[in-house]
């Protein structure tokens, strides 16, 4: 069968369309925040693992990584290595915040953590919102969302070999408990007021000191009415 000149270049545009296909699909995905570690292994103690975040702007670079830890790392177990000149680390309640002054617009920003043990799992998934100077934030949060063409926001996951014959879970890391409070120590009561004595001393019989001199005044002026009469009559005779 005689093949015209039509039908071959039809023949090369489908088999050049297929290649590009082929090359698109086996390319790198978009960037992503990755990471590795040098002991990949579970129940390993005192890693170091190594976050790698690419930048997706060419207007502003990148600032902060804001970092949610799997279960079984808890953030008093994280330690900051390194990082950008500048950056600086800080713990949150689910994880853990390194910051700084923006890299250069277009560089990719590398930092490091050290852990104190790895959990007994299989793969540990680090979600992850990257920050820039001019207010733009990637949400590396998503698991499986990549189609393997480079799109959806995944989460970086670090995948565990099986923990070591003998390995075993340390205790977590606990911080200090408040000490417990003092129980509280009953009012002292009352002291008796004055008024209160003087009731109780007229209700046992006795006479306060106003009442005695009461008492007195009431007699010197009996003896008066009773001298008074005695005087004018003693005068008369």
């Amino acid at each position: 069968m005689t093949r015209t000149p039509a039908s071959i270049r039809r023949t090369c545009l489908c088999l050049a369309a297929t290649a590009g296909a082929v090359l698109l699909s086996a390319g790198p995905a978009a960037a992503h925040v990755e990471v590795e570690a040098d002991k990949a292994q579970a129940l390993a103690e005192n890693v170091t693992l190594t976050f790698n975040a690419a930048s997706e702007s060419d207007k502003a670079g990148i600032t902060s990584l804001r970092v949610v830890l799997p279960e079984g790392i808890v953030p008093a177990d994280v330690a900051y290595a390194d990082g950008p000149e500048g950056w600086t680390f800080g713990a949150t309640a689910d994880g853990y915040t390194v910051k700084g002054p923006a890299v250069a617009v277009g560089e990719d920003a590398e930092y490091s953590v050290r852990v104190r043990q790895l959990p007994d799992a299989k793969e540990l998934v680090f979600k992850t919102l990257q920050g820039y100077g001019d207010g733009r934030v990637d949400r590396w949060i998503e698991l499986g969302a990549s189609d393997g063409h480079g799109h959806g926001n995944s989460a970086p996951v670090l995948r565990l070999a099986k923990a070591a014959p003998g390995a075993t879970v340390k205790s977590p890391t606990r911080t200090a408990s408040p000490a417990p409070s003092a129980p509280a120590r009953p009012a002292p009561a009352p002291s008796p007021s004055n008024s209160s004595a003087t009731g109780a001393a007229v209700e046992s019989g006795g006479l306060s000191a106003g009442g005695w001199t009461a008492l007195g005044a009431a007699a010197l002026v009996v003896a008066a009415a009773v001298a008074y009469p005695l005087r004018r009559r003693s005068r008369a005779d």
